[in-house]
């Protein structure tokens, strides 16, 4: 039995990987009383006891719990951002390649993708990896997530009765350009302009759509609008995340379409002059816990998408 410890399972993250986990029987959940959840020594005894360690903690917390850790067997998903840029660490995002898988299985440290980053990524590296964009190319990116993104506080904030009048529309945020989650969106997409990113969080729960515009004049000689699909539908193919040739509900694309899901899925729309490409999916699913249990179940050499709920 796989001795599993969430440290920051108050969290919404981590609710939601415990949420996961509880009826399984191959896993043990190590739990804190509530009185030692802080302890430093309580916590230490924890993380070395696990065989996988998940930390649902802000970056400095994470970083202070790696340090806790000297079982050299101990596999830590760490879902902050931490270590999303960190080179020693694999990146859970295990479609990307062969090699993200193999780093995944592996590796005793594992980064899960932001959940803005997810989508960008998951639309930016094959093209760069194919050749259709160069890696200098100047691109953007419009994020549009539920408000479960925010964690417990914003959650409140847009559940409370009385709330600001101003939470009614969506509202643009990290419009300094600084979002956290820009340097791995470069770092790992392979591009060496952070994009301009627009991310936007709306009066709804959970479900996230990135999309990323691209005009034909960003495609390098011999790609179109049909190459792109070509390329995703050769990437993406598995259950976690696929291409979908016609994903629009009559000219419409619903954010939360995925919302409760642990899937994500690819599409390409538009011309050979202008076209968008789009990824569609939940930002507590692919976007955070539900990645964080399959890089898990990735790690024990088990079925990935064990636990995990798969939409349509």
């Amino acid at each position: 039995m796989t001795k599993v410890f969430i440290d920051g399972k108050a969290g919404t993250t981590g609710l939601k990987i415990y949420d996961r986990l509880t009826a399984r029987e191959d896993i043990e959940l190590l739990i804190l009383p509530e009185e030692l959840r802080k302890d430093a020594q309580a916590r230490r005894k924890m993380l070395n006891d696990a065989d996988i360690a998940f930390l649902c903690l802000p970056d400095a917390a994470s970083r202070e719990a790696v340090a806790l850790i000297d079982n050299p067997d101990t596999v830590v998903i760490d879902t902050s951002t931490a270590h999303r840029t960190n080179p020693d660490w694999a990146y859970g995002f295990p479609e990307l390649s062969a090699n993200f898988f193999e780093k995944v299985k592996t590796s005793k440290r594992i980064a899960v993708p932001g959940c803005h980053a997810s989508g960008f990524i998951a639309l930016v590296y094959p093209l760069v990896e194919a050749g259709a964009i160069s890696k200098d190319a100047l691109l953007s990116c419009f994020s549009l997530t539920g408000y479960s993104g925010g964690g417990k506080t914003m959650i409140a904030d847009y559940e409370n009765e009385q709330r600001d009048s101003l939470l009614d529309s969506p509202r643009q945020y990290g419009i300094a350009q600084a979002h956290k989650h820009i340097p791995e969106m470069c770092a790992v997409s392979g591009i060496e302009n952070a994009p301009v990113f627009c991310p936007t969080v709306a009066d709804f729960y959970s479900g996230m759509q990135v999309t990323v515009p691209l005009h034909k004049s960003q495609l390098n000689v011999g790609f179109t609008v049909d190459s792109l699909k070509e390329i995703y539908k050769k990437k993406y193919s598995d259950s976690m995340v696929t291409y979908v040739e016609s994903s629009d509900e009559s000219g419409f694309l619903a954010t939360n379409v995925l919302a409760g899901c642990d899937n994500m899925q690819v599409s390409v729309f538009g011309n050979e002059d202008r076209m968008i490409l789009v990824a569609r999916y939940d930002n507590l699913g692919k976007g955070a816990s539900g990645a964080a249990v399959e890089c898990m179940n990735i790690s024990l050499g088990i079925d990935k998408t064990t636990s995990l709920v798969l939409g349509k």
